[in-house]
């Protein structure tokens, strides 16, 4: 069975075919066009569907979307400026209108982390947490087995826990936010003090590996606020694995190694017993399988199974999955 996956960012529109044992066979991307409006934006996704339909015999579309999103009925409960007007789309019934398919919506970070949980780091695991690191901070929850979304679908917002009060001006109109301290940009304004002159994270990074004093005073005090956040984190929900993903997470091992040292040093002894940090594996294509995922547990009732993450054959309509 063969489902078309699209990823709304606020830059690209990533989109391709997953068939259900979480193998992506095609895939491409778009501009976003995010300042043109989210009814601009859901026609650039309409034709990234006829696109792929073109080519494949599909049976739904599977949607990981950018903002808080109503993943029962497949709507933006709340969206930032990023995406104007995005707030309140419909943009399963929009969708599935123009494609005549059943189609399911989810948040994109809770699709990192289903991604990750089908097919990546977090296979195995009945608790973890995804954090991805970029110009924000972005969260997931996963929790015995099942992602937890909250009561009004917003659950996982772990960029806005307070690291500071009275702290930095965050987007989201509260002060001191996490993300205002421990995202990649925060980081990069951190360098960009220190050095006097913008500097790309990877040239960054290249000089902490080096050796470079300074670098590495800006370094390990961007760190202690990471994993700051994480011993919070930590303490609160008691995980097995932290996943990290975003764009940060190509430095590789010597970051993750550099995060979990530092965080076993913060949380209590038996909070660190089974904790382990991973850097996601799946990249942008964990969004896809991510959304995929949770497209064949809405509509067939499908089971992540912890030994290998595979759909089970459930049934819908007289139908199998496979």
């Amino acid at each position: 069975m063969l489902i078309g996956a699209v990823d709304i960012g606020g830059t690209a529109i990533k989109y391709g075919v997953v068939n259900s044992e979480g193998k992506i066979i095609a895939h491409a991307s778009m501009p976003t066009e995010a300042a043109l409006g989210g009814e601009h934006v859901i026609k650039r996704v309409i034709a990234c569907c006829a696109e792929i339909r073109a080519s494949w015999q599909l049976e739904g579309i599977a949607i990981s979307s950018a903002g808080q999103i109503d993943n029962v009925h497949g709507e933006v409960v709340h969206a930032t400026d990023n995406i104007p007007g995005f707030t309140g789309m419909a943009i399963a019934d929009m969708v599935r209108e123009a494609t005549g398919l059943p189609v399911s919506v989810e948040n994109d970070v809770n699709c990192t982390a289903l991604g990750e949980a089908w097919m990546g780091a977090a296979s195995r695991y009945d608790d973890f947490l995804c954090v991805t690191i970029g110009t924000g901070i972005g969260g997931a929850l996963f929790l015995d087995g099942e992602l937890y979304t909250g009561a009004n679908f917003s659950a996982g917002e772990l960029g806005h826990i307070i690291l500071y009060p009275q702290g930095v001006p965050c987007t989201c109109g509260s002060k001191g936010c996490y993300e205002q301290y421990a995202s990649s940009k925060a980081l990069a304004d951190l360098a960009e003090a220190a050095f006097a002159r913008p500097i790309a994270l990877p040239d960054f990074f290249t000089l902490v590996r080096e050796g470079d004093l300074k670098a590495i005073e800006v370094f390990d005090h961007w760190l202690d606020d990471l994993t700051t956040g994480m011993q919070t984190l930590v303490h609160i929900f008691n995980p097995s694995l932290i996943v990290i993903g975003g764009g940060i997470s190509a430095q590789g091992e010597w970051l993750r190694a550099s995060i979990q040292t530092r965080l076993e040093e913060k949380v209590m002894p038996n909070h660190r017993r089974s904790l382990e940090v991973k850097l996601a594996e799946k990249a942008n294509g964990a969004n896809l399988l991510g959304a995929v995922w949770h497209y064949l547990k809405r509509e067939y009732h499908c089971i992540m199974e912890i030994d290998h993450k595979t759909c089970k054959k459930g049934e819908k309509n007289g139908r199998s999955p496979t």
